[in-house]
């Protein structure tokens, strides 16, 4: 039996759509045809399907980007369908695709695929509508992954800087910075080539003699470089979220405020300290950015005779969650008030830069309002976990706390609006290694040896598009797409 490969052209079906009960399902068609994408007389996905559709010579002659209403059968009717045509070129892969859209149970998808299989489709590998359209010109590989992070998208923002990148953001200014290297190499290298009698470097552009001929495009590439580099941990955050974590001395309302959150009641809220004995971790999205957010048992001195084992054991790993935590919501009982514990954990905070970022939260605010302390920085910030006052405005500052913290700046509303940075560590990689190549070649001031790391920068960057690429990574890539995409 011929094993399938992502460098064939054979044609191929899979369901695009999640398996189980729904009212509609679709069935992703593509391939065949040999080379020459246009041949759809025989064995493309159009031809071959047309044997199982029940009126062949309209769904033959159906130009592109139209649908066809029937039925796919083989010796009997198996379902009542709508089929949209794509032509080559003008196709998602590049090829001629369907797609089929029919009911959603699974007895009607499995019978349709296994006609699919019967009429000449093999199921299509992981990613291998996405591979076809690389591999035919549609899609450069920052957009490839792309449809995979959209796919992946956890929040609103994730989404966004997802569509940016598919829609080419991310490739246009990898290939601009690539451009500005490709003609500092081209100076250089001429150059050299030419005495310095019959080629002298402009001294409008601040070139020095005997250092490296478009230094000033170069530092503009560098530049640009860095900023991509810069954006990866903003990027990380808006894809793969945070871990924020609830702490505060027993019974100050973290699992008050925790079920306010989340708006529903997941932890189990007493009068009684240390009802809580372990950490209960869900998941919400907070102003577009993904958030784990975790209640954790009261903090107190575990020496104490009066605690129990298993308090004593739910403190200690509550202390381990808040040093892995990205932001910390420090709650304060407003009746009780300020502790000694509360002030030495705050100061902790502060003076050990190493630790995340922490906001010290006044609970209860609708029964005591918030003192100033001066002396600890900013001020406490009132919540009502109960009344639902300040949550809102607590939501904006967590979500402005982690920007910051992940490189970005929240004040510039247009920041995002335009820009893409790198989406995956392959992307971050091999910009790391452009920029190491760039900042080598700057430093460099014989102009016989810069070459070298300029073309091995320009060389990363074509990697990042798929410009320069290999089958291993290719595969390895593709691989980990879903089937269907």
């Amino acid at each position: 039996m011929k094993t399938p490969s992502y460098g064939s052209y054979d044609p191929i079906a899979a369901l695009a759509t999640p398996s189980g009960e729904s009212a509609l399902a679709l069935l992703r068609l593509s391939g065949g045809g040999g080379k020459d994408l246009n041949d759809n007389k025989s064995g493309t996905a159009i031809t071959l399907l047309s044997k199982l559709f029940s009126k062949p010579e309209k769904l033959l002659n159906a130009p592109g980007n139209s649908s066809v209403h029937g039925w796919i059968k083989e010796k009997e009717l198996i379902d009542e369908v709508i089929v949209s045509v794509y032509r080559a070129p003008k196709s998602y892969t590049g090829e001629d695709a369907v797609d089929i859209s029919c009911h959603g149970g699974t007895a009607v998808v499995k019978k349709i695929m296994a006609a699919l299989k019967q009429a000449g489709f093999r199921e299509a590998l992981p990613g291998e509508f996405t591979f076809r359209a690389f591999m035919n010109g549609k899609l450069d590989l920052t957009r490839c992954e792309s449809v995979m992070e959209l796919v992946q998208a956890k929040s609103d923002k994730a989404r966004g800087q997802a569509v940016r990148r598919l829609s080419g953001a991310l490739e246009a200014e990898i290939t601009a910075i690539k451009n500005l290297l490709i003609q500092t190499l081209a100076e250089a290298e001429i150059y050299l080539d030419y005495s310095e009698d019959e080629v002298s470097l402009p001294e409008a552009s601040g070139e020095k003699e005997g250092l490296l001929p478009g230094r000033s495009r170069a530092e503009e590439a560098l530049s640009r470089l860095r900023r991509l580099a810069d954006s990866w941990r903003r990027e990380r955050l808006y894809a793969e979220g945070a871990l924020v974590v609830l702490a505060g001395r027993p019974n100050a309302g973290k699992s008050s405020l925790f079920n306010y959150l989340l708006k529903e009641d997941r932890s189990i809220v007493t009068n009684i300290p240390g009802t809580t004995r372990d950490w209960i971790e869900a998941a919400l999205s907070l102003e577009g950015i993904p958030v784990r957010l975790a209640d954790t048992a009261g903090l107190r001195e575990t020496a104490s005779v009066a605690l129990g084992e298993v308090e004593r054991i739910g403190i200690e790993k509550s202390r381990e969650l808040v040093e892995t935590a990205d932001l910390v919501l420090y709650v304060i009982d407003g009746e009780t008030g300020i502790t000694k514990d509360d002030i030495d954990f705050i100061q902790a905070g502060r003076t050990d830069l190493r630790k995340a970022p922490r906001i010290v939260l006044w609970n209860k605010a609708d029964l005591s309002p918030k003192p100033e302390l001066p002396r600890e920085g900013k001020a406490l910030f009132p919540v009502s976990a109960k009344t639902g006052e300040g949550i809102g405005g607590l939501c904006r500052l967590i979500a402005e706390t982690l920007e910051e913290a992940a490189g970005g700046n929240p004040a510039e509303a247009g920041d995002l609006k335009d820009s893409a940075g790198p989406g995956t560590e392959r992307q971050k990689e091999l910009i790391d290694a452009a920029i190491d190549s760039v900042e080598e070649a700057l430093e460099l001031a014989e102009l016989d040896i810069i070459a070298p790391p300029l073309r091995d920068a320009v060389n990363c960057l074509g990697e990042i598009t798929g410009e320069f690429t290999t089958a291993d990574l290719l595969e390895t890539m593709f691989s980990k797409f879903c089937v269907g995409k």
